[in-house]
């Protein structure tokens, strides 16, 4: 079986894999009872390999780590939320095509000295610049 490419994460290791990484880390919520959940799984896997050089992807089962759970405010699964500099950035709850992931991916990544192009996702929310708060995009 291949070596996964996604950060398994904790309670424990939390804070030193996502909230103080020196990259953005995208992290997958989830539960070993969700179906869409499994059914995503490997294309998760297959993002870890994509972007391995520019985000952390990382996954985090939300019945065995329940202080980040709720600390994060997980109500349901799957959710994907872009971390950056130790804040959310964008936000995204249910399952997703691997097209709209990426695009979740691609438009959270800033490079100086280029315009990004804004891509609009179904279901996906952005943290505003100004105030911190989750806006539906």
């Amino acid at each position: 079986m291949a070596r996964s490419s996604c950060i398994r994460l904790t309670d424990k290791n939390f804070k030193e894999e996502v909230l103080d990484s020196g990259k953005p880390v995208f992290v997958d919520f989830w539960g070993s009872w969700c179906p869409p959940c499994k059914m995503i799984e490997p294309v998760i896997e297959e993002l870890a390999e994509q972007f391995c050089d520019v985000i952390g992807i990382g996954k985090l089962n939300i019945d065995q780590n329940p202080a980040v759970r709720s600390k994060f405010a997980i109500s349901a699964v799957p959710t994907f939320i872009i971390f950056k500099n130790g804040k959310v950035v964008k936000r995204a709850i249910g399952a997703h095509s691997r097209k709209q992931l990426t695009q979740m991916i691609e438009s959270s990544l800033s490079f100086p000295g280029r315009k990004q192009k804004v891509v609009a996702i179904a279901g996906v929310q952005e943290v505003s610049k100004s105030s911190d708060v989750l806006e539906e995009v």
